[in-house]
């Protein structure tokens, strides 16, 4: 059996760093006058963090799991049943054709800059094209994480690394409550690309990188790729059973595999055709299928032009915003051939030597 090693993680909080931390939340002076309750809830607070909390309401995992008997979360359990309701209507052939649009900005006129990002309008141009040929649009702004209170994607905490099955799907590091790593995006998140027959995702480039917001969602979808749907096989997390059914054999499901996909990928000084090749990678990793060479763009606007100037940068280039509208068009009608049976992967059926 393979070891687990230990050693990294820090010590607990005493009773007093907790107090500091947890009344971090709460330096605005109209909290002075509920300052007995928040006592009352710091207390609270302070005994679900010492006997770790993660999951305070659970039942019993049922039919249908590995271990009928193991107490699951009731969140985990009621994001796994919206999944499977999702793919079944995704699967059904009379249902109308669905993309998923993905704004990968950070900006927008409720945080910050003040002014809505040039990713936010082409996402717009990208949603006309696909309802006039009557596909249903979701669109995801990522910005929201920017401006929405108490809105998160917590970082992953790679249970991949220390074997596949420790990563369940969906999800089951969140929300761990004794933490207060709660109000997690991602269940709904999840659910949209499920719900999806293509998946375009529009982005502008920060420092030669993907924005922090849209990496966070790619980085939680890891478990979309290979991930364990039933955390019952390791009773929770389990470093030690997780490892053995891993070396036992392990098939990587691809749970999001045979969606259309495009990408738009912008920058005004360096960067574009890294993101998009490193975009394109991933999806490809993950089962998806591209829609063809218009479906993946990458365009400088405003090339060393001032930052001030952007949008108007974007709206002289009108062959840009074509080309934005062709990465549209092309999903569309990947996503049409895809449901029509006239478009596959065409390795799919082979087996790789070595699956990660």
């Amino acid at each position: 059996m393979t070891d687990v090693r230990k050693g990294q993680a820090p010590a607990t909080l005493e009773r007093d760093q907790f107090h500091l931390v947890f009344t971090r939340s709460f330096m605005d002076p109209a909290f002075q006058k509920v300052g007995g309750e928040l006592a009352a809830v710091e207390e609270i607070a302070w005994a679900n963090y010492r006997d770790a909390h993660k999951a305070p309401i659970t039942e019993k995992a049922g039919a249908g799991f590995a271990d009928p008997d193991y107490d699951l979360s009731v969140e985990w359990k009621a994001t796994r049943e919206r999944l499977l309701a999702a793919e079944t209507v995704q699967k059904d052939p009379a249902t109308r054709s669905r993309v998923l649009l993905i704004n990968g900005a950070a900006r927008n006129d409720g945080s910050c800059p003040g002014e809505i990002s040039k990713t936010f309008r082409m996402t717009g141009m990208a949603r006309e094209v696909l309802e006039a040929a009557a596909i249903e649009v979701d669109v995801l702004d990522l910005s929201l994480l920017t401006s929405d209170y108490d809105r998160h994607i917590h970082p992953c905490k790679a249970c991949v690394s220390t074997a596949m099955p420790l990563c369940h799907w969906p999800c089951s590091c969140y929300p761990n409550h004794s933490l207060h790593q709660t109000n997690d995006w991602m269940s709904e998140i999840y659910e949209k690309w499920v719900a999806a027959h293509g998946v375009i995702i529009l982005t502008p480039v920060y420092w030669y990188q993907t924005p922090a917001v849209l990496k966070l969602m790619i980085d939680r979808l890891v478990c979309a790729d290979g991930g364990n749907p039933d955390p019952t096989t390791t009773h929770g997390k389990h470093a030690d059973q997780a490892k053995a059914l891993e070396l036992a054999g392990w098939d990587y499901p691809k749970h999001l595999a045979d969606r259309a996909y495009g990408l738009v990928v912008h920058g005004d000084v360096a960067g574009i055709e890294g993101v998009r090749r490193g975009l394109s990678d991933w999806l490809d990793w993950m089962g998806l299928i591209d829609a063809g060479s218009f479906a993946r763009l990458d365009r400088y606007i405003g090339y060393y032009e001032s930052y001030a100037e952007s949008h108007a940068a974007l709206d002289r280039d009108t062959d840009f915003q074509e080309e934005v509208r062709n990465v549209a068009r092309a999903v569309g009608t990947a996503v049409g051939e895809l449901r029509a049976g006239r478009l596959s992967a065409p390795d799919r059926r082979l087996r790789a030597p070595r699956p990660k």
